[in-house]
C-alpha cells in the first residue's frame, strides 16, 4: 500500500471519529450534514472525505492496472 493511500485513510479515520465524537457530544442534524452552514464545525467535510474516498480508489485502481 503506498503512503499516499495509507495516509488518505488514516485522514478518513480521524474525520470518521471526530464526526462521531461530535455526535455523541450534540447530535448531528441531517440538514447541517447536508447542508452545513458556513461557520459548521462540519462545514466541507462530505466533500473532503468524498474526494479522499474517490482518491483511495484511484490510487488503488492505478496499483492493480485495472483503470488507466
Amino acid at each position: 500500500m503506498s503512503d499516499s493511500k495509507q495516509e488518505k485513510i488514516q485522514k478518513m479515520i480521524a474525520m470518521q471519529k471526530k464526526f462521531i465524537a461530535l455526535d455523541r457530544a450534540q447530535g448531528v442534524e441531517a440538514s447541517e450534514y447536508f447542508a452545513p452552514d458556513d461557520d459548521s464545525e462540519i462545514s466541507g467535510f462530505r466533500e473532503e472525505y468524498r474526494d479522499l474516498a474517490m482518491d483511495i480508489v484511484d490510487i488503488a485502481h492505478k496499483e492493480k492496472g485495472s483503470k488507466k
